[in-house]
């Protein structure tokens, strides 16, 4: 997952990859699902210009505190 802090209290999540041998066992969901703990603990917010994340988000309305679409 990369991101570009856009303010202390902001990032730009764009991309998200996991290596091909690994697709399909979750782990692009287990990032996703600790971008949203890290973001709660540290008080920020998620800009999901990722189409994972962005995917992601819409799958899963109770992370929408963190995110700024």
């Amino acid at each position: 997952m990369t991101f570009s802090v856009l303010s202390p209290l902001t990032i730009i999540v764009d991309h998200t990859q996991v290596p091909g041998a690994l697709e399909g066992q979750g782990i692009a969901s287990r990032l996703a699902h600790h971008l949203v703990e890290d973001a709660r603990a540290n008080g920020f917010k998620v800009v999901p210009l990722c189409p994972f994340v962005n995917g992601w988000r819409a799958r899963h309305p109770e992370a929408s505190d963190i995110f700024k679409v």
